[in-house]
């Protein structure tokens, strides 16, 4: 069985907290979190506290916001591709994909 990817755990975070990664990403700001030197494990905790994440949902969103410059879509033409299995990935909400 293949592992979730990434853009479908960031779709199951925005079912469960009903914030878009992006808004997601701004709360982590908020709490002090996200320098891309934070440590994973710090985002991870503060995530399970505030939004009740389970561990896999919560390092996703961690590996993100460490690495938002080059996994975030919109930055495609300006960031060189992310290093890794995670990819560039749509922030902005699973109902504005574009098709």
């Amino acid at each position: 069985m293949a592992a979730p990817s990434a853009q479908s755990y960031l779709t199951t975070i925005e079912k469960k907290t009903g914030l878009t990664p992006r808004q997601l990403l701004k709360r982590i700001d908020a709490a002090g979190l996200g320098a891309p030197t934070t440590k994973a494990g710090e985002i991870v905790a503060w995530l399970k506290a505030e939004f009740d994440l389970g561990h896999g949902h919560a390092m996703t969103l961690a590996q993100v916001s460490r690495n938002r410059d080059t996994v975030d879509v919109k930055n495609a033409d300006t960031t060189p591709e992310p290093t890794g299995s995670m990819g560039r990935l749509w922030l902005d909400g699973a109902n504005s994909i574009p098709q």
